[in-house]
This record gives structure tokens, sequence and C-alpha cells, in this order.
């Protein structure tokens, strides 16, 4: 990876961290949702390179990477007591009745999103690697997330 591309997406990735933080501290349903968010717009950079549908990108592999592993580190902080509620939150309450499986979910996809950032040298490994992220977060959605209508 260039010099350039890594100092670009470290900046990135700073910027997120303190705009995050930010909104952390002032509503953490909002901080939530900006992460998923981003997530989300990752995901579907991965979802073309899998599909063919945008070549693969090495450098922005492992800015979805990246991206992941910044919202599993930020994640297990954002689920106060008091953020059950309001802002259009899909956070099911089972997240609370169940923290401790939670924030293992969230440090495991970190951890997923780390060694796949340090693996991915390819198309076929990106695959692979970018197959085990969706596992994570589709099973972490699929027991906490309320699904909207």
């Amino acid at each position: 990876m260039k010099l350039a591309s890594m100092v670009s997406m470290a900046a990135l990735v700073a910027i997120a961290f303190s705009v995050t933080a930010a909104l952390a501290a002032e509503n953490p349903i909002l901080a939530r949702q900006e992460l998923m968010k981003a997530n989300g717009k990752h995901a579907k950079m991965g979802v073309a390179m899998v599909k063919g549908e945008a070549p693969f990108d090495l450098a922005k592999a492992k800015e979805i990477f990246a991206t992941f592993e910044n919202a599993a580190a930020k994640m297990p902080d954002l689920f106060p007591a008091d953020s059950k509620t309001g802002h259009d939150t899909t956070a099911s309450p089972k997240i609370w009745e169940n923290m401790a499986d939670v924030k293992a979910r969230f440090k495991k996809l970190g951890d997923d999103a780390k060694a796949a950032a340090a693996s991915v040298k390819d198309l076929a490994s990106f695959k692979t690697a970018f197959g085990a992220i969706g596992k994570d977060c589709g099973g972490c959605h699929k027991e906490y997330r309320i699904k909207k209508n």
C-alpha cells in the first residue's frame, strides 16, 4: 500500500473518531447510527467488489476493514441505559439484557476486521475475509436489531 494511501486512511479514521466521540458525548443513539451508516456505506463498497461490480482495490479493502474495526471499538460504550429509545433507534431491548454478549460480539467483529485488514492481499482473500465480517454483522443484527417495516 502506498504511503499516501495509508496516511489518507489514517486521517479519515482519526476524523471519524473525533466526530463520533463528540456525537457520543451528546447523543449515543445518533453516534451509533452514524457508525452504522459508515459500516453500511463500506459494506456496499465491499459487496460491489465481491460481485465484480467494482474492481478489487486493496486500499479500499483495508479502509472497509478499518471502518468496521473502528465501529467495533466504539459501539460497546454507546449503549447507556438512557439510550434505549428515541431518535428512531432500531436497537432491541435485548441489548441491555445481554450486554456481555453484545460486547463480546463487538470484540469479535473488531478482532476479525483487524485480522482481515492484515491478511487480505487479493480478491480471493478479500471475499473470504469480507464474508466472515458479514456473518459477524448479520448475527448481531438478527439478534439485536429491530426490523423496521
